[in-house]
């Protein structure tokens, strides 16, 4: 049930309504807007951090444009709360995230506010500056067209592309970039030590304000007064500031930087730039998780803090966390350690993710061999292939999802040179709330069909353990080990090493009237659901591939001499996975078993918790079992006794 808003959010549903509002009042709109978000997400688990520090921009932009005909784009999408609110959301804002809710993310089905989905980080840009052109195509020239990016958004080397395009045009474009100096963890590398620069010098500040103002409209100098302060600030920037600046190298008009939560203030800025034609890029300095103590002096904790107590932030622990099995992610933290311990070649690699992944674990032990290098998905990989050419071994760990983006490198640069390099994808498999654009759906399918390649994933923590030990050893060549987000099934997963035969799976569960065929931690289930049925006198063999490629071939054809019916089980996408290589073996092999398959359908799943996505699937323990019921009633029916 959504809390009650204060005295001037309560009448404001739609941009139109905040324009009904004085300049004065906004301050007061911002703080019940912080406190609204706070409320509702101290309940139902979200991200807070990036949305407590965007509600100035998302107020002021709403309050100066047009929208949704001026077109606002929001990267990465999860600071997009307050706009959310503003338009039109915010009686179903306690359905965030929630099955059958709306979206996390910015999604364009939702709402004609959304002018497009930004679940990935470091598209605004080149979305905005495409629908500037098509204005412009259309004679639309009077549309404005924003773009609001995180710094951390900006390591992302499509941003990079997308100001190179859009500053040799006339593009009808404003980028507004949030410097808050963190994305989930704190941002890495030279883009953030620039950011840092420019905020940090005051010289260069005044004069780039006493230029704005005379630029933005005072004419008394005639009407070539713009161009000659222009033409002054030109000449003299680079010696005040040390250094020509980056955006206006890629030929943008820079703004900044300014005070983000001064929404005053912000609302002047955005009239007068809304009056310049051309690219340009406002800089804005925020701070994340802007009041709440707790999210303030935490950025990454509360990034998304789950349940919380919404006036003191204490974040709501579990009762018995020590009863719990380890999550995947942790279990890879600890094991990339003692296998760094035994072998000095191995190195680790995580773009921008290394609370998420636990690579944060060896960054603390090993900061020489433990590299954050931003979000920049298609570097991480090509710099894992340089440093395997050169006799290293990198683990290089991106979540399922993010890999996508890598696609070609992981080809070109990494298989085809049949390289050592250890992908390591974290959130295989639906994922919960996050919704379509993070389910780790398709990596099982896109990677089978690379040649050079070993996919594989763990029932277990063991597993994972064993094939991260396994993959380091030489020989290996290029590997990827997917497991999926959350924990996983044992207490005792510390275990010493055992290296695998690679492309061999195991049987974990003898039967007699179907086969399951598993791979992954999904295999749980199918164990699961076996363990059940075995009650109602179903006799039902579980086999844990380990491997998609190499497949066990020999395993494969002593289940398919054994069992005319044969059910296939994957957290991935039905088609390509291994579901589909199954088949493909059966019919190479002129097997005449019927297989049905199971795992994610061909569309695309929208949010909930892994509960209800697994069963909309028809991969939970329910669906595998109705599965099989249906399977044994047809035989029955054939075949009664």
């Amino acid at each position: 049930m959504a809390p009650d808003a204060g005295p001037i959010l309560s009448k404001i549903n739609f941009p139109a309504d905040l324009k009904k509002f004085s300049e004065e009042e906004l301050p007061q709109l911002c703080q019940e807007i912080r406190d609204y978000i706070i409320e509702v997400i101290s309940a139902n688990p979200g991200h807070l951090g990036a949305s407590l520090g965007a509600v100035e921009l998302a107020v002021a932009i709403h309050y100066v444009f047009d929208t949704p005909y001026d077109k606002l784009i929001w990267d990465v999408g999860h600071q997009a709360y307050a706009h959310k609110i503003l338009t039109g959301r915010k009686a179903q804002f306690h359905t965030n995230r929630k099955y059958k809710g709306i979206s996390g993310f910015p999604r364009m089905k939702e709402s004609e506010y959304d002018a497009f989905g930004t679940g990935h980080s470091s598209t605004s840009i080149s979305a905005a500056l495409g629908m500037a052109v098509a204005s412009a195509l259309k004679d639309n020239n009077g549309r404005q067209h924003i773009a609001v990016i995180g710094d951390g958004s900006m390591t992302g080397g499509m941003a990079m592309e997308a100001l190179n395009n859009a500053g040799v045009t006339n593009a009808n474009l404003l980028v507004i970039l949030n410097d808050n100096q963190i994305a989930i963890d704190s941002n890495v590398g030279a883009m953030k030590d620039y950011l840092v620069d420019i905020t940090t010098s005051r010289s260069y500040n005044r004069f780039r304000n006493f230029v704005w103002k005379l630029m933005g409209g005072d004419t008394r100098y005639g009407a070539n007064s713009r161009a000659i302060v222009k033409q002054f600030g030109n000449a003299v920037k680079s010696t005040i500031s040390r250094k020509s600046n980056l955006f206006e190298a890629f030929r943008f008009r820079y703004f900044g930087p300014t005070d983000g939560h001064d929404v005053v203030h912000l609302v002047k800025l955005l009239r007068d730039l809304k009056r310049i034609e051309g690219p340009k890029l406002l800089h804005v300095s925020t701070k994340k998780g802007k009041g709440l103590d707790s999210a303030e002096k935490e950025p990454t904790t509360y990034h998304s803090p789950g349940l919380f107590d919404s006036k003191t932030g204490r974040i709501r622990k579990s009762d018995c966390p020590e009863k719990l099995s380890p999550k995947y992610q942790n279990v890879f933290g600890k094991t990339i350690i003692e296998l760094a311990e035994q072998n000095d070649r191995i190195v680790g690699i995580t773009p921008a993710m290394p609370t998420g992944s636990s690579l944060n674990m060896m960054m603390s032990v090993m900061p020489e061999r433990a590299f954050d290098v931003g979000i920049a998905e298609q570097h991480a990989v090509t710099f894992a292939a340089g440093l395997a050419a050169q006799g290293m071994i990198p683990f290089c760990n991106i979540y399922s999802s993010f890999m996508q983006r890598a696609y070609d490198q992981v080809i070109h640069d990494v298989a085809l040179q049949n390289l050592q390099v250890v992908f390591c994808l974290d959130r295989g498999g639906l994922v919960g709330e996050d919704g379509a654009t993070h389910h780790g759906a398709y990596d099982l399918a896109y990677f089978r069909a690379i040649p050079n390649i070993i996919i594989s994933s763990p029932m277990n923590e063991v597993e994972l353990r064993n094939m991260m030990y396994t993959a380091q050893l030489d020989g290996s060549g290029t590997f990827s080990i997917r497991y999926p987000r959350g924990r996983g099934v044992m207490s005792d997963w510390a275990q010493p090493f055992t290296k695998l035969d690679i492309g061999k799976g195991r049987q974990v569960r003898e039967g007699s009237d179907l086969a399951i065929i598993s791979i992954g931690h999904i295999g749980n289930v199918a164990l699961h659901a076996a363990e059940i049925l075995h009650g109602e006198e179903v006799s039902v063999a579980v086999f844990d591939m380990r491997f998609l490629k190499p497949i066990d071939e020999e395993l494969l054809h002593t289940v398919f001499k054994k069992f005319n019916h044969i059910i296939t089980l994957e957290d991935g996408t039905v088609n390509g996975g291994l579901g589909s290589a199954v088949v493909e073996f059966k019919n190479d092999h002129h097997y005449t078993s019927m297989v049905k398959r199971l795992g994610i359908p061909d569309r695309f799943i929208e949010q909930g918790s892994l509960e209800e996505l697994h069963k909309e699937c028809g991969i939970d323990v329910a669906g595998v079992m109705q599965t099989a019921r249906s399977i044994i009633t047809d035989l029955k029916k054939v075949n009664p006794v």
